[in-house]
This record gives structure tokens, sequence and C-alpha cells, in this order.
């Protein structure tokens, strides 16, 4: 695995469309965010059909990486992490759908419209997410690093320690610390 600096260099080379900075980057961090999607979705198949998915995107969008926002593979997580929820949102849609037609005929419409968000609810979701993005932009250092890490990996305590090559001590502070700088920043938008 590369350092950040160097995912940073290939990012912005792969945004110049160098193709071997593309297959640089891919080599380096396609195992890991190919067990990301492993975790996500349980079957290698659609793991890596997201993987896929997610590095064209990271092609077409390697402009859009911003180093003050994320490290790069937290940031490259995420494409994988949100075309991997993507999947799995449509596939739900997909089972609903396929059981709304076995119950009533009505062609899954009728079950839609019960669990569709209003525009109220939309715009709520919206000003959420606006204000989480604030908060995890307050973080710095190893909280908003191991905050990342362990929602968009998954990691355990002990994962967590061993990737970022710190004490499992210091790991669960930096843990409680930003869960509790997120918390108090998000009563004080609310």
């Amino acid at each position: 695995m590369l350092d950040p600096v160097q995912l940073e260099r290939l990012l912005a080379r792969v945004a110049l469309r160098d193709r071997q900075a593309f297959r640089q980057l891919y080599d380096a961090c396609a195992p890991q965010l190919l067990g990301v999607a492993l975790r996500l979705l349980r079957r290698r198949d659609l793991a890596e059909d997201v993987l896929q998915d997610a590095f064209t995107s990271v092609w077409h969008r390697a402009d859009s990486y911003r180093a003050d926002a994320s490290q790069p593979m937290t940031w490259l997580t995420s494409v994988v992490r949100n075309r991997a929820l993507d999947l799995l949102r449509a596939e739900s849609l997909r089972r609903a759908e396929s059981l709304d037609d076995d119950d009533d005929g009505q062609g899954g419409v009728a079950a839609l419209g019960d669990d569709r968000p209003s525009p109220l609810g939309l715009l709520e979701q919206a000003a959420d997410a606006l204000h989480l993005r604030r908060c995890i932009d307050d973080i710095d250092g190893p909280q908003r690093q191991c905050l990342a890490l362990a929602y968009y990996h998954g990691l355990s305590h002990s994962e967590l320690a061993e990737h970022l090559g710190s004490p499992i001590g210091s790991v669960k502070v930096w843990l409680r610390r930003g869960l509790d700088r997120l918390r108090r920043c998000m009563e004080r938008l609310a």
C-alpha cells in the first residue's frame, strides 16, 4: 500500500488522464477496496462489479478529490462504499417490487409511495448531511482518520490500532473524542 502522499500524486495524475497512474492506483488500492465492497455486499461477484464501477468513477472524477477534505484512501473508500450501498438499495427495491407484485398485483407503486420521504423529509436529510459534513471537516488528525476507518471500513479497535501503527488505548481515545466532538457539533447545528 502506498502512503497518502503517493496516493495524492497518483490521483492528481489520474485527473490528467494518466493511464499508467490509474493502473498504479488500482494495483495499490484495489485489494483493500474490494474488501470494503465484500464486507458490505457479501458476494464476490457483486463486490468485483462495484469495484470496477467505482474505479470508472474515479477515472472520471479524480479531479474532484480534495486533499484538504480527506485522505486519498478515505475518498476512494467512500466511492466504493457509495456504489455498494447504491447496489444494495437497488436490490432491496427490486425485492420489494417483486413481493408487492406477488401480493396485490399493483406493480410495486403502492409500496414505494408508502416508504418515500416527503419533500420536507428530503430537505431535512440534506440539511443533516450538510451539518454532518461541516462537523467532520472540523475534526482533524487521528480522530478524523479513526472515525473514517471505523465507519467506512468497519474496522475494530484492534484493527484500527494495527492499521495506524498506534497503541489500542490511543485509538480508543481518538475515537471517543472524535465521536464526542461530532456529537457536540451536531447538537450545536441542530
